[in-house]
């Protein structure tokens, strides 16, 4: 149903007011339609969450002379609410029926009202979608234009790539809308809800009205649950019978981006690109649908840089590692789909081979080494059997899977009894490197995915036609026909969504045919695509992450309620109940390699310098600076191959020491040229880490190289957000200035996904060789050295000065030295620099720390001789909370009924105290007596007076003709019942009548009492007399003029009344 937009000035409020045309065609047919208001509410202070107010009223219910229509156009409903803004469907295609009453329209535009901003903004699109301005603006400032805050979003939603339906659950499938009754369309599947940060405080709303309300509320047609995706309709003749052959393609929200910043799986089990597409087809007595999906391979994969030519494909996490978030993602699938098989389209040549191998390494061990087949998996190299075009050696991939795919089926229902008659038990799943990562040579790539569910689907479909009855073979032509448009314009739309153009081959999957224009067209969507993920896809990416709520500073819009405002503060009293509080060790090393390999020497030094220390570390944490040497040649980029080397000698370190306790798995690495990074969790505590993030920032001649740099990774323990950086500073004795600014642009510039800094982490490691020196002599710094006078030099230490200053590292804290320098020795020798350089010793490698809750359980340096320098080391303590948002919510529901009766029990006190204020003042003549007013003994000595009561008030002073006297619960104009005929008694329904068309804000420019109070003459002022001063002399004969209204003017003060005149 289509609403209308009106809108109220002060206070200001936004309301939805549904289109309703009698069969004459006249608008608003209903003379009391429902309404939905939004209302602005004032942030009670600084931090308070932002809120807005949200009331379904009847139309009587509202003055609704106070409000006035945006505009002329049409609104299709409410996608929710986004910070400052509310965001309405504006304009929408209607796309058919799916089945009986159950219609999908395609979303064309949106538009965003606020409910707190005045200023004019301007949109890309047409001028009839303009941002509300208030007409209250001067001329100057309607000349200035801004652009809308909301531009890349409104972009996003009407790219043609949004759909809704008023009429049943768009983000469910066919099977489960089976289950459920036509009311329980809001019980959404959040995988495929995209605007469920916008909406869900909206559809809290409408959980807390009457089941009356919430059917009234529906059939307006106020709430838009939007997908993303592909739907497509097409409607044929079967044998003299109408059929619908519907496809409809749901891309998932819950690891949703662009194609070169969103790959692979997240610790929660989520892929990218994951698409669950159902075929439907609407037969006279019944209905078929069949479920196929699609994602990203499930494995922590990454591309980074402009993908030209090469596949820099990286994976980013060890297997065990992988594992628990592999383990989340099948059983995911199993619980929603049942039985799961794989057909995996990468083939054998370059990146696809590395991410095959380890998606079947994963597979392998999910399974347990082969011993129970839970997941099928069947290779099919796409690009190898079917090239050239030679798309009918599909057949072979259906030799090998037909047994499964009859295994699994379809689902069937009777449209008369609404009952299944076949129920589908499992479905192939196609992973895939979505995306062409190789432009020339993989330039059909996507088409693999597309056309394989094309056939699967035909196939399948074919199978269930051929068993309800004899069917004409034009007939079945006709219906594979429209089959094959619709998965054509499949393909494309999806394409579109994540790569941003077509996708490849297309005319294939329409036709059966490939032409030269077709090529063509596919190698210009090629170089398009090129430069789409490359240039544009960032802006995209914040407007898809806006969307879903994914930004750092996004905070969802609460509902005002009193009761949830009254409980916040008893909620944080009670975090121990749903907060369980816990201990980590982390260690932390730092090394500068020189360039060097392992020697052979043993690592345990520096490894296990706290092994008296219980338990073992939960994370081992280190960093590497120069480990491979800063050549010319290596400054651009990184050898990866070193890094390899060391990962697996302290693997080995980790993993075969004697009287081992817990086995350690790499987490995460990060290289930038010489500077790394690596993280070692132990197995048994690898499920308890979320969301592991990786940047590194350039540092080396301007930010162009990485022979300088830091590199950073992110991590949750728990709900505990911790991050460690490793930096490589500028060198030099002189330098500090250069290696305080390089402090500052890591600090500051250290930017990781939804724009996450440094400073929004719980605990912060920064360790590395920071470069910086001693402000002494060489021979001084050594004869210190030798006397073991650390205290001395600290004096004179770079660092140590800069921070007291408060030039660098302010934020962070320091353990004390007591070790010796760490810089520069004789490679392989305890000998501080021969060379002819002969640079002074210095503290280069440094381990600082920031948080509230850790504790630093040791720091010193270990004696290997690989490098010039000597490792660092230190221990440390974190208190990590993990919350129980089950037993939170139970707590919230708790506390929100206690309140709500302990608010409704005082309102029931003050609505009997004021009943009795009511009686009290309004007696009749024949009970006065029996209240005596001076006699305050029925009145509760606890509690006080009733409000609205006079206390002592004597009735025999009342005047004659006027009404009883006002309280603070008792208004005579408002309740009075005496005689109409008084002068004092003001028939309300004449002033309705009089002022209806008057605006309530007095100062309305077009209130006739305003302009009739403009149009008197206004008043002259009387000409101001300056009071005279008064001229007084000192004691030294000089002339004072003093204020003439201040008490030691003796003319004033002897004008003033006396006190017994008073």
């Amino acid at each position: 149903m289509q609403s209308e937009i009106l809108f109220r000035d002060y206070p200001r409020s936004i309301a939805l007011r549904p289109i309703q045309f009698e069969n004459n065609g006249n608008p608003y047919g209903k003379s009391n339609p429902l309404l939905l208001l939004f209302d602005q509410v004032q942030q009670s202070y600084n931090d308070s969450p932002l809120q807005c107010n949200v009331r379904l009223l009847r139309e009587s219910d509202v003055d609704i002379m106070e409000y006035r229509q945006l505009g002329s156009r049409a609104v299709y409903g409410c996608l929710g609410l986004l910070q400052v803004e509310r965001a309405v469907v504006t304009e929408c295609i209607p796309l058919g029926e799916i089945r009986s009453n159950e219609s999908v329209f395609r979303i064309i535009d949106v538009e965003f009202y606020s409910l707190t901003n005045n200023t004019r903004y301007s949109v890309s699109t047409s001028a009839s979608n303009r941002y509300y301005d208030d007409s209250s603006l001067n001329e100057s400032s309607q000349q200035q234009s801004y652009e809308h805050p909301c531009t890349q979003l409104r972009k996003l939603l009407s790219n043609g790539h949004f759909y809704f339906s008023s009429d049943f659950d768009l983000t469910k499938t066919l099977n489960v809308r089976s289950k459920t009754s036509s009311a329980d369309k809001y019980t959404y599947d959040d995988h495929f809800l995209w605007n469920k940060f916008m909406i869900n405080e909206l559809l809290n709303f409408r959980s807390k009205l009457s089941k009356l309300e919430q059917l009234e509320m529906d059939t307006c047609g106020f709430l838009v649950l939007a997908i993303q995706g592909y739907v497509g309709i097409q409607e044929t003749r079967i044998d003299s019978s109408n059929v619908t052959l519907s496809l409809i393609s749901k891309l998932s929200c819950k690891r949703a981006g662009t194609r070169f910043n969103i790959r692979g799986i997240d610790d929660d089990g989520n892929v990218a690109n994951f698409v669950e597409t159902e075929t439907i087809l609407q037969l006279p007595e019944t209905c078929f649908s069949y479920i196929q999906i699609r994602g990203s391979v499930p494995v922590f994969w990454e591309q980074q840089g402009l993908q030209v030519m090469a596949h820099k494909i990286q994976v980013s996490r060890g297997p065990a590692a992988t594992q628990p978030a592999v383990e989340r993602h099948f059983n995911e699938l199993q619980s929603r789909y049942g039985d799961v098989h794989i057909v995996n389209l990468l083939g054998v040549k370059e990146g696809e081979y590395v991410l095959s191998k380890e998606y079947k390494d994963r597979i392998i061990d999910l399974n347990g080494n082969g011993l129970e087949n839970r997941v099928l998996f069947t290779n099919f190299d796409f690009n190898s059997i079917c090239k050239t075009g030679n798309y009918e050696n599909m057949i072979q991939l259906f030799s090998i899977i037909g047994e499964k795919l009859e295994y699994f089926a379809f689902f069937a229902l009777d449209r008369e009894t609404n009952s299944p008659i076949f129920y589908q038990k499992g479905l192939c799943y196609h992973p895939k490197q979505t995306g062409v990562l190789n432009i020339i040579k993989f330039w059909g790539y996507n088409l693999g995915t597309n056309v394989v569910q094309t056939a699967l689907s035909k196939d399948v479909m074919n199978t269930y036609i051929r068993l309800m009855g004899n069917i004409s073979e034009s007939d079945i032509e006709s219906l594979q026909s429209r089959h094959s448009i619709l998965w054509a314009e499949n393909g494309d739309g999806l394409s579109k969504i994540y790569t941003g153009t077509g996708a490849l081959r297309s005319e294939y999957t329409r036709s059966g045919k490939i032409t030269w224009a077709g090529v063509l067209t596919d190698a210009t969507k090629t170089v398009n695509r090129f430069y789409i993920n490359n240039f544009q896809d960032k802006s995209k990416q914040e407007a898809i992450d806006l969307l879903l709520g994914k930004l750092l500073n996004s905070k969802a819009i609460e509902i005002h309620d009193p009761v949830n405002e009254a409980i916040r503060q008893d909620i944080l009293n009670r975090l121990s109940d749903y907060c369980l509080k816990s201990t980590i060790n982390v260690f932390v090393g730092t090394y500068n390699l020189n360039g060097r390999l392992p020697s052979g020497e043993s690592l345990s030094s520096w490894l296990f310098p706290f092994s008296d220390y219980e338990p073992d570390p939960h994370l081992f944490v280190i960093g590497f600076q120069e480990i491979v040497e800063l050549k010319a040649q290596q400054i651009v980029s990184a050898d990866p191959e070193k890094l390899r080397i060391w990962e697996k000698e302290i693997s080995k370190a980790l993993n075969s020491r004697s009287g081992q306790r817990s086995n350690y798995v790499i987490l995460r690495s990060g290289q930038l040229v010489g500077t790394a990074l690596v993280i070692y969790a132990r197995s048994d505590i690898v499920s308890n880490i979320r969301n592991v993030e990786y940047i590194m920032k350039k540092m080396g001649l301007g930010g162009m190289a990485g022979n300088k740099g830091a590199v950073a990774i992110r991590l949750d323990y728990h709900d505990t957000s911790i991050c460690f950086v490793t930096a490589h500073l500028a060198s030099g004795q002189s330098n500090t200035e250069d290696r305080n600014r390089d402090y500052h642009t890591v600090n500051d510039g250290l930017i990781f996904r939804n724009g996450r800094r440094l400073l929004h982490h719980e605990y912060v490691v920064f360790f590395g060789d920071f470069n910086y020196r001693i402000n002494l002599g060489n021979e001084e710094v050594r004869e210190l050295i030798y006397q073991e006078n650390f205290e001395q030099l600290l004096k004179f230490e770079q660092l140590t000065n800069q921070i007291n200053y408060g030039y660098a590292f302010t934020e962070y804290i320091e353990g004390p030295i007591t070790f010796f320098p760490t810089y520069k020795y004789d490679n392989g020798t305890d000998e501080y620099d021969t060379s002819e350089k002969a640079r002074a010793p210095a503290w280069t490698d440094r381990i600082l720390y920031r948080g509230n809750k850790i504790r630093q359980i040791g720091y010193s340096r270990a004696e290997l001789r690989v490098s010039d320098h000597r490792p660092v080391m230190s221990s440390f303590d974190i208190e990590v909370i993990k919350l129980d948002e089950v037993a939170k919510k139970k707590i919230q529901g708790e506390l929100y009924l206690e309140k709500q009766k302990t608010l409704s029990r005082i309102s029931d006190s003050k609505l009997e105290k004021t009943n009795y204020a009511r009686k009290f003042n309004n007696a009749s003549d024949d009970h006065k007596d029996d209240i005596t007013t001076t006699d305050n003994s029925n009145i509760d000595k606890e509690t006080g007076p009733p409000v609205g009561v006079l206390i002592n008030f004597d009735e025999s002073n009342k005047k004659d003709g006027l009404p009883p006297p006002s309280s603070e619960t008792f208004q005579w104009w408002a309740d009075f019942k005496g005689d109409s005929s008084s002068p004092m008694v003001v028939d309300k329904s004449v002033i309705n009548r009089k002022y209806r068309n008057f605006s309530s804000n007095p100062f309305y420019e077009s209130n006739p009492r305003l302009m009739r109070s403009m149009s008197l003459k206004p008043l002259i002022p009387s000409k101001p007399t300056t009071p005279k001063p008064v001229i007084r002399q000192n004691s030294m004969g000089s002339i004072l003029r003093t204020n003439t209204f201040t008490e030691n003017d003796d003319e004033f003060l002897a004008k003033a009344p006396k006190l017994f005149d008073i």
